[in-house]
């Protein structure tokens, strides 16, 4: 029997047996070989946040440093295992080819147990909108670390002693017609551009790193207790990318090589723990106490490959901003262009677009300094998203199955200890973040 409805919004159970593989039913326009999955995938990891590790090993120190780091990258691997693991049942269960995180989420509660099919709706929302706030947040970083680049290079040359909220607003003027475009073609380019200037960064800030003989006698190798939030803070800010896992996995040519092992997830997981393990440890041994919240900001300002470095990142965030910008619109769009005339539709993006870069500058102007801001932002939207929301879909979609939680219900255990810990960034992080902003403006 076939099902009334089998879009991705409307989730049937089907009323027959026999087994279904989404896999096979999946159409995709141009599916992206496995090697370009993983380019991808590395795409929505890397980015700024490896510029961070080195100040999030200051806070955790050299040992715990990569232990933790280590730790964070595990528990996200699984985080995301979990995440594509339940999309791809959810899929197999009501006969729907493939699934966003929204839509996972709706499909999860609302064939999960009784208790939990009225928050069908409520599920997806706080999805949609996490991703919004995600996104417009990390903008908001990326304004923030722009502005804080221009400052040290524009500071060192011409000796100029402004202060930060004045590049921040010079930087806002090109964002407002950045983040106009709404054409994905005419970003791409933009964007491909700026994944080079980021690669030349980074290759020439590990030079810098690594070029003369490290001392590490007066580094610290643990950390105080309440650096720790923030260590962890940092960490899950770099290293999620929960919000393209699954968009990437639905145009996969051969999804089934996402979880095999060794698969997509397990290859750009370990490639990401050793960079940014490598880049963290040796950044910090080799600044210390004065590494910065982004370690370019300690390149040798006398040095013209050094600032060079250090604009290039600048642009290349700025290039990348527009499509950061991209997808928390499309959604946002998607909501609210109902209530406007369609006549009015291109005044009202611009005017929706235009409003919303404005708030995200005025936060930034608020809240100038990139670290803890930085720490806030791992704490509360990736530590949600990436670390909470996943093992939550397991939990509800197992529940709904008799005896799926193993012997001795040693998964239940495992997903309650994990959310714990996610609960953990999520409340001690953003307590610790919020005290160090008012201790700054205090």
């Amino acid at each position: 029997m076939e099902l009334k409805k089998t879009s991705a919004h409307e989730c049937v159970l089907p009323t027959q047996d026999d087994p279904y593989d989404p896999f096979r039913h999946r159409r995709v326009k141009k599916p992206s070989p496995t090697c370009y999955t993983i380019i991808h995938m590395l795409k929505g990891s890397l980015g700024t946040g490896i510029l961070a590790m080195p100040s999030a090993f200051r806070n955790g120190g050299l040992v715990f440093g990569l232990l933790g780091t280590t730790l964070v990258g595990i528990i996200y691997a699984h985080c995301v295992y979990l995440l594509v693991s339940t999309s791809q049942k959810s899929s197999a269960r009501t006969r729907v080819p493939q699934l966003g995180f929204s839509e996972t989420a709706q499909c999860v509660f609302r064939h999960g147990p009784h208790a939990t099919r009225r928050f069908a709706g409520a599920s997806k929302a706080f999805i949609d909108y996490s991703l919004l706030i995600v996104s417009f947040f990390s903008v908001c970083v990326y304004l923030l670390f722009i502005a804080t680049t221009l400052k040290g290079v524009i500071g060192a040359k011409l000796e100029i002693e402004w202060d930060t909220r004045i590049y921040i607003l010079l930087t806002a003027v090109p964002l407002i017609f950045v983040t106009q475009v709404r054409d994905l073609r005419y970003l791409v380019p933009f964007s491909a551009l700026a994944n080079t200037m980021i690669l030349v960064t980074f290759g020439i800030t590990l030079y810098y790193i690594v070029r003369d003989p490290v001392d590490l006698t007066d580094r610290h190798l643990l950390p105080e207790l309440t650096a720790l939030p923030s260590f962890f803070g940092t960490v899950v800010y770099a290293v999620e990318g929960i919000g393209v896992v699954l968009p990437v996995e639905n145009k996969m040519q051969h999804p089934e090589h996402f979880l095999a092992c060794p698969g997509v997830l397990g290859t750009v997981i370990a490639f990401i723990m050793v960079l940014y393990n490598v880049t963290g440890f040796f950044g910090y041994a080799r600044y210390g106490q004065k590494t910065e919240a982004t370690v370019t900001l300690n390149l040798p300002s006398e040095e013209w490959l050094a600032l060079s470095t250090q604009l290039l990142a600048a642009v290349a965030i700025l290039f990348t901003l527009g499509i950061y910008y991209y997808v928390p619109m499309d959604i946002l769009w998607r909501k609210v262009k109902h209530c406007f005339d369609p006549k009015r539709h291109n005044v009202a993006q611009i005017a929706i677009r235009f409003g919303i870069m404005l708030t995200m500058t005025a936060l930034a102007l608020g809240v100038p300094e990139l670290e803890p801001f930085i720490g806030l932002v791992g704490s509360i939207c990736s530590a949600t998203l990436g670390l909470i929301t996943p093992i939550v879909l397991d939990t509800v979609f197992r529940w709904s199955i008799d005896g799926s939680f193993g012997w001795y219900r040693w998964r239940l255990i495992k997903n309650a200890i994990l959310v714990t810990f996610g609960l953990f960034i999520l409340t001690v992080g953003t307590y610790f973040s919020i005290k160090d902003i008012v201790a700054i403006y205090g």
